[in-house]
């Protein structure tokens, strides 16, 4: 063992950051599909459900702004791949679009919604 600092790299590596943010928006697209384009077309539909999915949109954003971090599809995945797991967690099912009961959607579909209206909003697709 020494005492002797590593090393900085030479030069940054862009294709690590390219990389994470494809498989970040391959992830976005993933959650879009599971609970999103249902959801925002329904909040479309439904003013009090477009409130909700707005209300938590906010709170999502003041999340990411306040930890220092961009609203941006790295951030937002990373938000959406916590949000799942902690569901996961608790041994709920995944949502499916077929099983959501949009007039009393549950904080976790509403979430999601949320990331993924934001994720539309900065073209993170």
């Amino acid at each position: 063992m020494s005492n002797e600092l590593t090393p900085a790299p030479a030069a940054f590596d862009a294709g690590y950051l390219a990389t994470a943010e494809l498989d970040a928006r391959f992830y976005l697209d993933q959650v879009m599909a599971m609970v999103g384009v249902d959801g925002l077309v329904e909040a479309l539909a439904q003013p009090f459900l477009l409130a909700k999915v707005d209300q938590h949109a906010a709170a999502v954003r003041q999340s990411i702004t306040a930890a220092g971090k961009a609203i941006d599809s790295i951030s937002l995945a990373g938000y959406a791949r916590s949000v799942l797991a902690v569901h996961q967690r608790h041994g709920r099912p995944l949502p499916t679009p077929d099983s959501i009961d949009w007039s009393d959607a549950d904080w976790t579909v509403l979430r999601l919604v949320s990331v993924c209206s934001l994720a539309d909003a900065a073209d993170a697709f």
